[in-house]
């Protein structure tokens, strides 16, 4: 009797782990289509502020509170940047991103993903930071080989005021 309910429990047992080891494997799942790959356009940049600095006078330094006293009046509010990606001479992404923070003086944030046929592509991506209306201050272009299942990355530098296509 011992015996038997020793079987039939070993049995349940390996059809419990029979059945998890078929469904980790099955049904295979892909976040993406087959034959293509991701753009990824991500990066933190703070633009320049909204205003100059303005120099205060004796008067006003006097006037304020010794722990505060400074010689300088500078805005916080940063300006919101402007980005734009080209894949292949159609525009597929452009925004006007504001700067993060309760005062506005964070960096803006950019974070959108593309999934594009496997192959060869022409990527040019564009960002204005500063106060011109028109044109841009920042700009790459170049030609990717996205192979399949890959992932491109388009980073900005503000060291360098470059973007990165890794």
């Amino acid at each position: 009797m011992m015996a038997l309910r020793l079987a039939g429990q070993f049995i349940v047992i390996a059809a419990l782990f029979a059945g998890v080891a078929a469904l980790s494997d099955w049904p295979v799942y892909s976040q993406i289509p087959k034959n293509t790959g991701v753009v990824m356009l991500t990066f933190v940049h703070g633009a320049d502020r909204k205003g100059e600095c303005r120099r205060l006078t004796p008067e006003e330094i006097a006037k304020l509170p010794p722990n505060m006293r400074r010689v300088q009046d500078c805005p916080r509010g940063r300006r919101p940047i402007y980005v734009e990606l080209d894949v292949d001479g159609s525009s597929v992404f452009k925004a006007s991103l504001p700067p993060t923070g309760i005062a506005g003086d964070g960096p803006s944030r950019v974070y959108q993903r593309f999934v594009l046929p496997a192959g060869k592509h022409d990527v040019a991506v564009r960002m204005r930071d500063t106060a011109r209306a028109d044109g841009f201050d920042h700009e790459r272009r170049d030609s990717v080989e996205l192979s399949t299942d890959q992932m491109l990355v388009i980073d900005y530098r503000p060291e360098s005021g470059s973007f990165v296509f890794r």
